[in-house]
């Protein structure tokens, strides 16, 4: 691949990790729980203010890619880690940054919170499928999930979905314990694994209508 190229792909990737932060930015302000994936560094980000949402996510982000190292050993790709960390330090930091941006933003009835919350999914959808169009990396969870089902030989589709609800389970266990209720994960939480991925399927079906009518169109 040329570089330019390269270099584009890249480009569209972090777009899209700025859409997908500022999803999640969203989703948290909504106050119904976040997605799975940033569930349990929220609640942790509630229990301690030893870092910021973004800090613990680079954190988690930080286990997740211990994770693959010890499974994989030798056929750990020391550049492509090098590289999620980067860009998993990256997204943590715009998370910071987007929740900073509708810092001002008042939601105050539970159907601005429901709406606010599905806004940060269809948001969160977006940037997750413009990741996937950059087609050049994968963020720390994702790529822990692939690891982990190379090694077991079971379905990667299997491995996300038990770990999003591994997650949820944990992050509720947090807020049960030690935060006096649900707090880091709720319904949003759920509706977001439900809906997300219906979503990111949505817009890759327009794309392929809207790619469909310009390759038809007369030149």
């Amino acid at each position: 691949m040329k570089k330019e190229h390269l270099a584009g792909r890249y480009g569209l990737f972090l777009v899209g990790l700025f859409i997908a932060s500022l999803g999640v930015a969203f989703s948290t302000k909504a106050g119904l729980g976040t997605s799975p994936v940033a569930s349990v560094p929220y609640s942790v980000s509630l229990l301690s203010g030893l870092f910021t949402f973004g800090g613990w996510l680079n954190v988690w982000s930080v286990l997740q890619i211990s994770v693959q190292i010890l499974l994989l050993r030798k056929k750990c790709k020391p550049l492509e880690i090098a590289i999620q960390t980067i860009l998993a330090f990256a997204y943590g930091y715009l998370t910071n940054f987007s929740c900073y941006l509708i810092s001002g933003l008042r939601v105050e009835s539970y159907l601005e919170q429901f709406l606010c919350m599905l806004l940060g999914c269809f948001i969160l959808g977006l940037g997750i499928w413009i990741q996937f169009m950059g087609q050049v990396a994968m963020l720390p969870g994702e790529a822990m999930n692939r690891a982990i089902a190379f090694v077991t030989g079971k379905k990667y589709e299997n491995i996300k979905i038990f770990f999003d609800v591994f997650y949820i389970l944990i992050s509720a266990m947090i807020g049960i314990l030690f935060l006096g209720g649900l707090k880091g994960v709720r319904e949003g939480s759920i509706i977001a694994a439900v809906l997300i991925g219906n979503i990111i399927k949505g817009y890759n079906k327009l794309w392929k209508r809207i790619t469909k009518k310009a390759e038809d169109m007369p030149k």
